[in-house]
């Protein structure tokens, strides 16, 4: 007829909250998804500056002197490092996530990869050009 399944499969054994160490990859992916948190909370941050910029001047010189404390400007600092490291990580992975096909041929990984550098640094001084820095 057909296969016995056992009383008793085997199961196993995953630690709830160390499972990420037992590889690199894997903790290289839990500290993606953690960098997340802190771009969230920096969202948040600028929601907040934008509804002191709609109160008047004063609510937002407020804001502004609030950005420049130690506190502030260690989660900004942070805040960047970890955006950076999601940006890079993430434009690592986009050859398998989006791979581009033309024809019958793939384009190489790399070529994927170095695309969306280019149009993160184009971007990237566009909005500083237009932010007028430059």
């Amino acid at each position: 007829m057909g296969e016995k399944m056992s009383r008793r499969p085997y199961v196993r054994e995953v630690p709830p909250t160390t499972w990420y160490f037992r590889m690199p990859r894997y903790m290289r992916y839990m500290v993606r998804e953690v960098t997340s948190i802190f771009i969230g909370i920096y969202t948040v941050i600028m929601l907040v500056g934008l509804m002191r910029l709609s109160e008047g001047p004063a609510q937002w010189q407020s804001f502004l002197d609030a950005l420049k404390s130690p506190g502030s400007v260690t989660f900004q600092v942070l805040a960047l490092l970890f955006a950076l490291y999601n940006s890079f990580t993430w434009f690592n992975v986009a050859p398998k996530a989006l791979p581009l096909q033309f024809g019958e041929d793939m384009a190489p990984d790399s070529v994927v990869a170095i695309g969306h550098y280019v149009v993160w640094v184009l971007l990237s001084i566009f909005i500083l050009f237009w932010a007028g820095v430059f």
